[in-house]
């Protein structure tokens, strides 16, 4: 069973176009994400389902499934299993109990990445993090945008991904999965989006395009003045002393081992 816990940059790649499957995982992607739904048209679901696979990598595949209630999903799951992917993503989760039947059909042995995009779905997202069979919480941003007919603004959103977190927190799963940047002009505005979502507690983000990958590794890992700052507050010992004009207690020094426990920059 692969962990998906820690896994920060996965590339999406559409499952009808197996030409692309390697490029995807030359990318540095952490995971690659087969694709059986938004990226396939329906007269190609059938073909895209033959199409998976997961020899052309290393790295762990996941495979996004069409929503329950379509009448490709119990295919799409069947086929997941028969496959030995690392986890399956479903879309439009919005119940406990679809999600607990998809657990039941995957076995035990497959994760679920739960795609929060609906407003059922994140007014469940507590009681789905705590499904069995769920690791993670994966946010939709832009389909939940279209649900509610709101912008997609990060103002507007910060509610519905501090609630992801949350969420994820109180079932002791691990933190979720940002959504997509759909602007592809320029690595820094998907590296700026990765920041904010890191900044509100999320420790993965969704790609969709090879160059997106980089700049969404380097915005989850801690800069080299977060670090040094760990440093400085670890090596002050016990006790409520201060740094940088600013107090230190246990509570920042484990926010500091956290930073230190994170990785470095490249």
């Amino acid at each position: 069973m692969v962990d998906v816990s820690t896994i920060r940059t996965l590339l999406f790649v559409p499952a009808s176009r197996p030409e692309r499957f390697a490029k995807a995982a030359a990318s540095g992607a952490d995971a690659v994400i087969l694709d059986l739904e938004d990226a396939v048209a329906r007269e190609d679901k059938e073909t895209a389902r033959t199409a998976l696979d997961t020899r052309f990598t290393q790295a762990p595949v996941i495979v996004r499934v069409n929503a329950i209630g379509t009448k490709w999903h119990d295919a799409d799951l069947a086929a997941v299993r028969a496959l030995g992917a690392a986890a399956v993503m479903l879309p439009k989760a919005e119940t406990p109990e679809t999600l607990a039947a998809a657990h039941r059909q995957l076995g035990e042995q497959m994760p679920i990445l739960a795609l929060i995009e609906t407003a059922r779905g994140l007014a469940n997202a507590r009681a789905i993090a705590a499904t069995e069979g769920v690791a993670r919480l994966v946010f939709g941003s832009i389909d939940y945008c279209a649900d509610l007919g709101c912008a997609h603004l990060r103002d507007i959103l910060q509610p519905a991904r501090a609630e992801l977190v949350l969420a994820s927190r109180l079932a002791g799963i691990a933190a979720p999965v940002d959504g997509v940047t759909t602007d592809l002009s320029d690595p820094e505005i998907t590296r700026h989006d990765a920041s904010h979502a890191r900044d509100h507690g999320m420790t993965g983000k969704l790609c969709i395009h090879p160059r997106q990958v980089a700049a969404t590794a380097a915005a989850f890992l801690p800069s080299e003045a977060e670090r040094d700052w760990a440093r400085r507050v670890l090596a002050t010992g016990d006790g409520a002393v201060a740094v940088d004009g600013a107090m230190v207690d246990e509570p920042v020094r484990i926010r500091a081992r956290a930073i230190l426990a994170a990785g470095e920059p490249s």
